[in-house]
Protein backbone atom coordinates (compact mmCIF):
# COMPACT_ATOMS: atom_id res chain seq x y z
CA UNK A 1 0.00 0.00 0.00
CA UNK A 2 1.16 3.51 -0.75
CA UNK A 3 1.63 6.02 2.03
CA UNK A 4 -1.51 8.17 2.09
CA UNK A 5 0.63 11.29 2.48
CA UNK A 6 2.39 10.60 -0.83
CA UNK A 7 0.66 11.43 -4.08
CA UNK A 8 1.84 8.79 -6.55
CA UNK A 9 1.22 9.33 -10.24
CA UNK A 10 2.01 6.21 -12.26
CA UNK A 11 1.63 7.96 -15.62
CA UNK A 12 4.00 10.70 -14.50
CA UNK A 13 6.64 8.19 -13.41
CA UNK A 14 6.37 6.24 -16.67
CA UNK A 15 6.50 9.46 -18.70
CA UNK A 16 9.72 10.52 -16.98
CA UNK A 17 11.27 7.09 -17.48
CA UNK A 18 10.32 7.00 -21.16
CA UNK A 19 11.99 10.33 -21.92
CA UNK A 20 15.07 9.52 -19.82
CA UNK A 21 15.44 6.06 -21.33
CA UNK A 22 15.17 7.38 -24.89
CA UNK A 23 17.88 9.91 -24.10
CA UNK A 24 20.15 7.27 -22.54
CA UNK A 25 19.76 4.93 -25.52
CA UNK A 26 20.65 7.67 -28.00
CA UNK A 27 23.52 8.93 -25.88
CA UNK A 28 24.94 5.46 -25.33
CA UNK A 29 24.74 4.77 -29.05
CA UNK A 30 26.70 7.95 -29.74
CA UNK A 31 29.29 7.22 -27.04
CA UNK A 32 29.72 3.60 -28.19
CA UNK A 33 30.48 4.79 -31.71
CA UNK A 34 33.29 7.00 -30.39
CA UNK A 35 34.99 4.52 -28.05
CA UNK A 36 36.84 1.34 -28.97
CA UNK A 37 36.68 -1.51 -26.52
CA UNK A 38 34.09 -2.95 -24.16
CA UNK A 39 30.87 -0.96 -24.06
CA UNK A 40 28.23 -0.89 -21.36
CA UNK A 41 24.55 -0.22 -21.92
CA UNK A 42 24.03 0.99 -18.38
CA UNK A 43 26.69 3.69 -17.98
CA UNK A 44 28.61 6.24 -19.99
CA UNK A 45 31.99 4.69 -19.12
CA UNK A 46 33.71 2.47 -21.75
CA UNK A 47 34.77 -0.33 -19.40
CA UNK A 48 33.40 -0.15 -15.83
CA UNK A 49 34.88 -2.55 -13.31
CA UNK A 50 31.51 -3.42 -11.76
CA UNK A 51 28.27 -3.32 -13.72
CA UNK A 52 25.20 -2.28 -11.71
CA UNK A 53 21.92 -4.11 -12.10
CA UNK A 54 20.10 -0.79 -12.28
CA UNK A 55 20.37 0.88 -15.66
CA UNK A 56 21.37 4.53 -16.05
CA UNK A 57 17.81 5.43 -17.04
CA UNK A 58 16.41 3.79 -13.89
CA UNK A 59 18.89 5.61 -11.66
CA UNK A 60 18.10 8.94 -13.33
CA UNK A 61 14.36 8.35 -13.11
CA UNK A 62 14.57 7.64 -9.37
CA UNK A 63 16.59 10.84 -8.89
CA UNK A 64 14.17 12.96 -10.93
CA UNK A 65 11.02 11.50 -9.37
CA UNK A 66 12.34 12.33 -5.89
CA UNK A 67 11.32 15.91 -6.64
CA UNK A 68 7.68 14.79 -7.02
CA UNK A 69 7.59 12.38 -4.09
CA UNK A 70 6.88 14.90 -1.35
CA UNK A 71 9.88 13.74 0.66
CA UNK A 72 12.51 16.25 1.82
CA UNK A 73 15.07 13.62 2.76
CA UNK A 74 16.46 11.42 0.01
CA UNK A 75 17.34 8.54 2.35
CA UNK A 76 13.75 8.30 3.61
CA UNK A 77 12.48 8.60 0.05
CA UNK A 78 14.64 5.74 -1.19
CA UNK A 79 14.27 3.37 1.76
CA UNK A 80 10.59 3.96 2.59
CA UNK A 81 9.08 4.78 -0.78
CA UNK A 82 11.25 3.45 -3.60
CA UNK A 83 12.22 0.19 -1.88
CA UNK A 84 8.60 -0.49 -0.92
CA UNK A 85 6.09 1.07 -3.29
CA UNK A 86 8.20 1.28 -6.46
CA UNK A 87 9.63 -2.25 -6.43
CA UNK A 88 7.25 -3.37 -9.24
CA UNK A 89 8.70 -0.62 -11.43
CA UNK A 90 12.35 -1.13 -10.39
CA UNK A 91 12.71 -4.85 -9.57
CA UNK A 92 16.52 -4.79 -9.35
CA UNK A 93 16.91 -2.19 -6.63
CA UNK A 94 20.12 -2.09 -4.63
CA UNK A 95 20.87 -0.89 -1.11
CA UNK A 96 20.78 2.80 -0.27
CA UNK A 97 24.56 3.04 0.16
CA UNK A 98 25.14 1.32 -3.18
CA UNK A 99 22.69 3.68 -4.87
CA UNK A 100 24.62 6.69 -3.59
CA UNK A 101 27.71 5.27 -5.29
CA UNK A 102 25.79 4.83 -8.56
CA UNK A 103 24.73 8.49 -8.65
CA UNK A 104 28.25 9.44 -9.76
CA UNK A 105 27.79 7.35 -12.92
CA UNK A 106 24.84 9.41 -14.11
CA UNK A 107 26.17 12.86 -13.22
CA UNK A 108 27.26 13.65 -16.78
CA UNK A 109 24.15 12.29 -18.57
CA UNK A 110 21.88 14.06 -16.07
CA UNK A 111 23.63 17.36 -16.75
CA UNK A 112 23.50 16.82 -20.53
CA UNK A 113 19.80 15.91 -20.36
CA UNK A 114 19.03 19.09 -18.40
CA UNK A 115 20.86 21.16 -21.02
CA UNK A 116 19.05 19.42 -23.90
CA UNK A 117 15.64 20.02 -22.33
CA UNK A 118 16.53 23.71 -21.92
CA UNK A 119 17.51 23.85 -25.60
CA UNK A 120 14.05 22.51 -26.54
CA UNK A 121 12.21 25.28 -24.66
CA UNK A 122 10.27 27.71 -26.85
CA UNK A 123 12.15 30.80 -28.02
CA UNK A 124 9.52 33.46 -27.38
CA UNK A 125 11.74 36.55 -27.59
CA UNK A 126 10.88 37.59 -24.02
CA UNK A 127 13.26 36.31 -21.36
CA UNK A 128 14.04 36.89 -17.69
CA UNK A 129 17.35 36.30 -15.95
CA UNK A 130 18.16 35.91 -12.26
CA UNK A 131 20.30 33.93 -9.83
CA UNK A 132 19.31 31.94 -6.75
CA UNK A 133 21.60 31.26 -3.82
CA UNK A 134 22.29 27.64 -2.89
CA UNK A 135 23.41 27.60 0.74
CA UNK A 136 25.43 24.54 1.80
CA UNK A 137 26.45 25.56 5.31
CA UNK A 138 25.55 28.00 8.06
CA UNK A 139 27.94 30.96 8.19
CA UNK A 140 29.05 29.97 11.70
CA UNK A 141 30.26 26.58 10.44
CA UNK A 142 32.07 27.66 7.27
CA UNK A 143 35.56 26.97 8.61
CA UNK A 144 34.62 23.45 9.76
CA UNK A 145 32.71 22.58 6.57
CA UNK A 146 34.45 19.78 4.61
CA UNK A 147 32.16 18.48 1.85
CA UNK A 148 32.43 21.55 -0.38
CA UNK A 149 35.78 22.79 0.87
CA UNK A 150 37.67 24.72 -1.87
CA UNK A 151 34.56 24.46 -4.14
CA UNK A 152 31.89 26.57 -2.46
CA UNK A 153 32.60 30.24 -1.81
CA UNK A 154 31.17 33.10 0.19
CA UNK A 155 28.84 35.42 -1.65
CA UNK A 156 26.43 38.21 -0.85
CA UNK A 157 22.76 38.23 -1.77
CA UNK A 158 19.78 40.37 -0.95
CA UNK A 159 19.52 38.65 2.46
CA UNK A 160 23.22 39.04 3.34
CA UNK A 161 26.30 36.85 3.15
CA UNK A 162 26.07 33.12 2.56
CA UNK A 163 28.34 30.16 1.80
CA UNK A 164 27.63 27.96 -1.21
CA UNK A 165 26.76 28.33 -4.86
CA UNK A 166 24.54 30.26 -7.24
CA UNK A 167 22.02 28.79 -9.66
CA UNK A 168 21.74 31.17 -12.60
CA UNK A 169 18.54 30.84 -14.65
CA UNK A 170 17.15 32.26 -17.87
CA UNK A 171 13.45 31.61 -18.51
CA UNK A 172 10.92 32.68 -21.13
CA UNK A 173 7.58 34.33 -20.30
CA UNK A 174 5.95 30.86 -20.32
CA UNK A 175 8.02 29.83 -17.31
CA UNK A 176 10.23 27.41 -19.25
CA UNK A 177 13.95 27.27 -18.42
CA UNK A 178 16.04 28.34 -21.41
CA UNK A 179 19.48 28.03 -19.80
CA UNK A 180 21.12 27.47 -16.45
CA UNK A 181 24.58 27.56 -14.91
CA UNK A 182 25.86 26.57 -11.47
CA UNK A 183 28.71 28.70 -10.12
CA UNK A 184 30.41 29.50 -6.85
CA UNK A 185 28.64 32.12 -4.75
CA UNK A 186 31.31 34.76 -5.41
CA UNK A 187 30.65 34.79 -9.17
CA UNK A 188 29.10 38.13 -10.14
CA UNK A 189 25.74 38.00 -11.91
CA UNK A 190 27.03 40.27 -14.68
CA UNK A 191 30.20 38.28 -15.31
CA UNK A 192 30.84 38.50 -19.05
CA UNK A 193 31.70 34.83 -19.65
CA UNK A 194 28.71 33.74 -17.58
CA UNK A 195 26.31 35.97 -19.51
CA UNK A 196 27.70 34.81 -22.83
CA UNK A 197 27.00 31.19 -21.89
CA UNK A 198 23.54 31.89 -20.51
CA UNK A 199 22.34 34.16 -23.32
CA UNK A 200 23.98 32.39 -26.23
CA UNK A 201 21.76 32.22 -29.35
CA UNK A 202 18.86 34.08 -27.68
CA UNK A 203 17.24 36.97 -29.55
CA UNK A 204 14.68 39.48 -28.34
CA UNK A 205 14.48 41.16 -24.92
CA UNK A 206 16.00 39.93 -21.67
CA UNK A 207 14.89 41.49 -18.38
CA UNK A 208 16.92 41.46 -15.17
CA UNK A 209 17.56 43.37 -11.97
CA UNK A 210 20.24 45.99 -11.35
CA UNK A 211 22.84 43.27 -10.81
CA UNK A 212 22.85 42.62 -14.55
CA UNK A 213 23.97 46.10 -15.54
CA UNK A 214 26.94 45.40 -17.79
CA UNK A 215 29.08 46.87 -20.53
CA UNK A 216 28.40 43.71 -22.51
CA UNK A 217 24.98 44.99 -23.60
CA UNK A 218 26.37 46.47 -26.84
CA UNK A 219 27.75 43.10 -27.96
CA UNK A 220 24.51 41.38 -27.04
CA UNK A 221 22.47 44.02 -28.85
CA UNK A 222 24.50 43.51 -32.03
CA UNK A 223 23.61 39.81 -31.84
CA UNK A 224 19.90 40.57 -31.49
CA UNK A 225 19.38 40.53 -27.71
CA UNK A 226 18.46 43.67 -25.74
CA UNK A 227 19.24 43.69 -22.01
CA UNK A 228 16.68 45.72 -20.04
CA UNK A 229 17.20 46.45 -16.35
CA UNK A 230 16.26 49.08 -13.81
CA UNK A 231 18.83 51.86 -13.48
CA UNK A 232 20.70 53.01 -10.42
CA UNK A 233 20.13 56.43 -8.89
CA UNK A 234 23.26 57.96 -10.46
CA UNK A 235 22.47 56.67 -13.95
CA UNK A 236 20.47 58.13 -16.80
CA UNK A 237 17.16 56.49 -17.59
CA UNK A 238 17.09 54.00 -20.44
CA UNK A 239 15.00 54.65 -23.51
CA UNK A 240 12.52 51.78 -23.50
CA UNK A 241 9.08 51.32 -24.98
CA UNK A 242 5.87 51.15 -22.99
CA UNK A 243 5.67 47.41 -23.67
CA UNK A 244 9.22 46.88 -22.36
CA UNK A 245 8.45 48.94 -19.26
CA UNK A 246 5.33 46.83 -18.62
CA UNK A 247 7.24 43.57 -19.07
CA UNK A 248 10.08 44.73 -16.81
CA UNK A 249 7.54 45.07 -14.00
CA UNK A 250 6.61 41.40 -14.51
CA UNK A 251 10.14 40.25 -13.72
CA UNK A 252 8.86 38.59 -10.54
CA UNK A 253 7.90 35.58 -12.67
CA UNK A 254 11.43 34.26 -12.34
CA UNK A 255 11.15 34.59 -8.57
CA UNK A 256 8.14 32.27 -8.82
CA UNK A 257 10.25 29.73 -10.70
CA UNK A 258 12.99 29.97 -8.05
CA UNK A 259 10.37 29.47 -5.35
CA UNK A 260 9.15 26.28 -7.06
CA UNK A 261 12.70 24.95 -7.28
CA UNK A 262 13.23 25.62 -3.57
CA UNK A 263 9.87 24.79 -1.97
CA UNK A 264 8.54 22.06 -4.29
CA UNK A 265 11.68 20.47 -5.70
CA UNK A 266 14.14 20.98 -2.80
CA UNK A 267 17.06 22.14 -4.98
CA UNK A 268 18.77 23.55 -1.89
CA UNK A 269 19.72 21.39 1.07
CA UNK A 270 22.89 20.73 3.04
CA UNK A 271 22.74 16.95 3.46
CA UNK A 272 25.02 15.98 0.58
CA UNK A 273 28.19 14.06 1.35
CA UNK A 274 29.79 14.30 -2.10
CA UNK A 275 30.02 17.37 -4.34
CA UNK A 276 29.29 15.35 -7.49
CA UNK A 277 26.08 13.98 -5.96
CA UNK A 278 25.01 17.53 -5.07
CA UNK A 279 25.50 18.79 -8.62
CA UNK A 280 23.69 15.73 -10.00
CA UNK A 281 20.79 16.51 -7.68
CA UNK A 282 20.67 20.12 -8.92
CA UNK A 283 20.63 18.96 -12.54
CA UNK A 284 17.89 16.45 -11.68
CA UNK A 285 15.87 19.32 -10.24
CA UNK A 286 16.08 21.21 -13.55
CA UNK A 287 14.99 18.04 -15.39
CA UNK A 288 12.08 17.57 -12.97
CA UNK A 289 10.97 21.16 -13.47
CA UNK A 290 10.56 20.55 -17.20
CA UNK A 291 7.86 17.99 -16.32
CA UNK A 292 6.12 20.38 -13.94
CA UNK A 293 2.62 20.99 -15.36
CA UNK A 294 1.85 24.30 -13.62
CA UNK A 295 4.68 26.58 -14.66
CA UNK A 296 4.11 30.28 -13.91
CA UNK A 297 3.57 32.45 -16.98
CA UNK A 298 2.71 36.03 -17.81
CA UNK A 299 0.88 37.81 -20.59
CA UNK A 300 3.11 39.78 -22.95
CA UNK A 301 1.34 42.35 -25.17
CA UNK A 302 2.14 42.24 -28.86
Amino acid sequence: MFDKTIKFDEDHLIGIFYLVDEFCLQAQSYVSSKWVGTKSSSTFTPSPTRLPQLSASEIMTILVYYNYSGYKNFQYYYQRFVCNDLVPYFPKLCSYNRFLELIERVSLPMYVLAKLLCAKSEETGTYFIDSKKIVVSDNRRIHSHKVFKDIAKRGKGSMGWFFGFKLHLVINHLGEVMAFEITAANKADNNHNLLKNLLKNLKGNCFGDKGYLTKLWEQLYEKGLKMITKTKKNMKNQLITLKEKYTLRKRAIIESVNDILISVFDVEHSRHRKPINAFTHMAATIVAYHFYPEKPRIFVPK
